[in-house]
């Protein structure tokens, strides 16, 4: 056995400390930069030459030690949980945050909300049941009654305002999607060539591992490991990336709140143009909210919640009216009632156009016919509305355009409640699946430190062994032979 073969044993061991070291000092240098996946040097001994014979004893030590490449210290259950999980929060956050700016258009309860106008509304019509026939108590009664027919009309603007606002929203979701798909077929062309000539593409993996987290929390999307490094990203099983290529997704449909049921805002393939199915994320979130009504208020929130202002003013608008006609003007002496309405509005998009008719008192229809210019019968029984007592010709009670409304509103904090606890849940989940990710993969500065101490010794003891072998051969090359000279 050469005393040579030494000397590779203990520079092989010097290769591998000093490699290590490099790995330690990275992990330490990306110990606070975020996605950065903590690192090890992977070793193997070499096996001594199998031509052992029987002049050098028949046994060898092994070779020394191979540095077999560099292990990225990720897991794929945990990244695949991270994914999922931020698939569900993004899909709960987007419509949390929906249902809880719908909420907040609402202003209720509080002062400026609009059970608060019909409190005032009915009031007008009670003061002028007291005083018919007086032009200031109508005055008053037209003021609260344009502001009602206002906030009504503010509230349904709002409402679309928040529709078309979250579209765009859609829009630029699906833009950071195709983007962040780009990438992630770059990264894989690059990511392949690297592992085929040997190199390591660890960090260019971490980055990829960011993209996907970021593409499953808009559209929860799948990804799939293949051998040669690359990964495929899937959505609804139809690929978004595939090697280094990456498909295209685009948001179409209606602009408008107005035409989303006729033209229902949907994801297409730029390439074919056919439907993408999603499986979560926040952009499934956002096409939730933006679905139509579909009539059994099961529909789209901001649709529904639109339908909600247009059955109200039209609630309103038509029990206000069905006894306003029956009554009779303070200039009416025909005896027979005036069948005038105190509300217009187009059937067809009745929160917005609902305004008041009458302009002065004499545009209102406040007395029974013929009881005289100061009764204030009529006036009196559409004041009863606002307490849920009026009644028909025939005796049976009238529904509340406030029963109508509070409903409205509580059905709207009901679904606003549940989408936050979700939104929270799912939050929760996210967050321990990245707790779970984090305390595999991040960096560790006490664990390094000990790293760092061990392949410092490992790499003296390398170089020892090299001294010690050097002035063997040092002995026998210069000094043999010259015993007793």
């Amino acid at each position: 056995m050469s005393t040579f073969s030494g000397l590779n044993t203990a520079y092989s061991g010097l290769v591998a400390a000093r490699q290590g070291l490099d790995v330690v000092g990275q992990n330490i240098a990306n110990a606070n930069t975020e996605g950065y996946t903590r690192q090890r040097v992977t070793t193997s001994s070499v096996a001594a030459a199998a031509d052992a014979g029987r002049l050098d004893g028949g046994v060898r030590a092994g070779q020394g030690v191979s540095v077999d490449g560099i292990a990225r210290l990720g897991s794929a259950p945990f990244d695949s949980q991270v994914r999922f999980s931020a698939a569900e929060a993004g899909y709960s956050a987007v419509r949390a945050n929906a249902l809880s700016a719908l909420e907040t258009s609402l202003r209720e309860p509080g002062d400026s909300g609009l059970s608060t106008r019909l409190q005032e509304f009915w009031g007008g019509w009670q003061d002028m049941s007291n005083r018919a026939g007086e032009a200031a108590p109508a005055a008053l009664l037209l003021g609260q009654a344009g502001d009602l027919a206002t906030q009504v009309s503010q509230g349904y603007q709002a409402v679309t305002a928040q529709w078309s606002g979250l579209r765009a929203d859609a829009v630029g979701m699906v833009s950071e999607l195709n983007n962040a798909a780009t990438q992630v077929a770059e990264l894989n062309g690059r990511i392949r060539m690297v592992l085929a000539t040997g190199g390591s593409a660890n960090e260019l993996i971490d980055q990829r591992s960011a993209l996907t987290t970021t593409i499953a929390a808009l559209s929860g999307a799948t990804v799939r490991e293949l051998p040669d490094g690359t990964v495929d990203v899937g959505i609804g099983g139809n690929a978004l990336v595939s090697g280094d290529r990456a498909r295209a997704i685009a948001v179409t449909g209606s602009t408008r709140l107005e035409g989303a049921a006729a033209d229902a805002v949907r994801l297409v393939w730029t390439n074919p143009a056919t439907p993408v199915s999603l499986d979560g994320g926040e952009l499934a979130g956002a096409l939730s909210v933006l679905a139509a009504a579909n009539g059994s208020g099961t529909g789209g929130a901001l649709a529904e919640a639109a339908a909600s202002y247009n059955a109200f003013a039209t609630h309103l608008a038509t029990t206000v009216n069905d006894i306003h006609r029956l009554g009779a003007t303070s200039t009416n002496s025909t005896g027979l009632a005036d069948g005038l309405d105190f509300f217009a509005f187009d059937p067809t998009r009745a929160a917005l156009s609902l305004r008041v008719i009458p302009t002065d008192l004499s545009g209102i229809a406040a007395a029974r016919p013929g009881a005289g210019a100061r009764d204030g019968s009529i006036a009196d029984a559409i004041a009863q509305l606002g307490a849920g007592k009026a009644v028909d010709a025939s005796g049976a009670a009238i529904a509340s355009p406030d029963t109508a409304w509070a409903s409205f509103v509580t059905a709207v904090a009901v679904d606003t409640r549940m989408g936050l606890q979700q939104a929270r849940l799912a939050d929760l989940t996210a967050t321990s699946a990245r707790g779970r990710q984090l305390s595999n993969s991040s960096v560790d500065l006490d664990e390094e430190n000990v790293n760092l101490l061990m392949l410092q010794h490992a790499y003296q003891g390398a170089a020892r062994v090299m001294t010690a072998v050097d002035e063997m051969l040092d002995t026998l090359i210069n000094r043999t032979g010259l015993v007793g000279r």
